[in-house]
């Protein structure tokens, strides 16, 4: 089985089935990317097979839960699997976010079996201000 490592700065959040992080109905975690660019940070998921309307995504804070249920509608009922490597039903994966991105601003697209989230950088604005000064004693 191959392993891929994502960046230590992004955390998959995964619990036991009774645990707070995962639904008791999710059971499978669609393959994700996560990369930088220069204006922040893409989180592409690979859920072919679906429609955007099955899907949902939510912000926690610094965390961005992305779930919903691939249909089983084109396996024949009485079907004599030899290979069966594709997940059908409910699944949710939650990525922690590292510092900077700001998730209120995320826009979402869906394309040919890809979800593509782009979260953008925080924008900071330098503001000056004047700071009063009391006559002392």
């Amino acid at each position: 089985m191959a392993m891929c490592k994502v960046s230590s700065t992004v955390h998959f959040v995964t619990r036991s089935a009774g645990g707070r992080e995962s639904s008791a109905r999710a059971h499978w975690v669609p393959n994700t990317d996560v990369y930088s660019t220069d204006g922040g940070l893409v989180v592409k998921v690979e859920l072919a097979g679906m429609r955007s309307d099955h899907l949902e995504i939510t912000v926690e804070g610094n965390r961005l839960r992305i779930s919903g249920t691939r249909p089983d509608g084109c396996r024949a009922a009485k079907a004599s699997f030899l290979v069966m490597e594709i997940n059908y039903g409910p699944f949710e994966s939650v990525l922690e976010l590292p510092p900077g991105y700001d998730l209120s601003q995320a826009k979402a697209s869906y394309l040919n079996g890809f979800l593509r989230i782009d979260v953008p950088l925080i924008q900071r604005t330098l503001k000056s201000t004047t700071v009063p000064i009391a006559e002392g004693n």
